[in-house]
């Protein structure tokens, strides 16, 4: 027995309709992906959705020398809006302009799931933030935390040489937050 005429008119045209929304829906999946690093792109090139950039000086000027006439003290605080403990390692140090010298953040992330997180750091007074040269820090980045993981995360930076005489301390400040608060299952 033969199938009419019209059957075999409508399976060809629902296999080319199938056809068409299988191609259309893949051209929207990959013009979705490719979104996502040109948006970061633009975003970095706008300086639009940045959390902290690096500082313009990220490698100490080979001319520096040290201050050894007079020290500066460093106060750390630390500041949790999230799950997690967060604080520094010592709560100062004395340095003298022009010396390298690095502290150490510990975190630990008290939850059972994974947390995107970042810090952004704040100085006092607000003109040693200019003076303040962080080589390598943890606020560059956004900091992945695994469910119940601790991380000691270094802040190696010198203090120019240029800082004001009358600024005797500085306070480095850091707030770490959740960054989109989306839950990810521990694995």
């Amino acid at each position: 027995m033969t199938q009419p005429p019209h059957d075999s008119d409508t399976k060809k045209l629902n296999a080319s309709t199938l056809s068409k929304l299988v191609v259309a829906a893949v051209m929207m999946f990959g013009f979705g992906y490719a979104l996502i690093p040109v948006y970061r792109q633009i975003c970095e090139l706008t300086g639009v959705n940045l959390l902290t950039q690096k500082d313009s000086t990220v490698e100490r000027p080979a001319n520096t020398q040290v201050d050894k006439t007079r020290t500066v003290t460093i106060e750390f605080d630390a500041n949790a809006q999230g799950p997690w403990r967060f604080r520094p390692t010592v709560s100062s140090m004395q340095v003298h302009p022009g010396e390298m010298a690095q502290v150490v953040y510990e975190v630990v992330n008290t939850q059972s799931r994974s947390i995107d997180a970042q810090a952004i750091p704040s100085y006092a007074p607000q003109q040693a933030s200019a003076h303040f040269k962080k080589v390598e820090c943890f606020c560059f980045q956004q900091q992945t935390l695994k469910a119940n993981e601790a991380k000691q995360m270094p802040v190696l930076f010198y203090i120019d040489p240029a800082l004001p005489r009358d600024v005797k301390t500085i306070t480095l400040s850091y707030t770490f937050f959740e960054i989109g608060g989306s839950a990810k299952t521990a694995g």
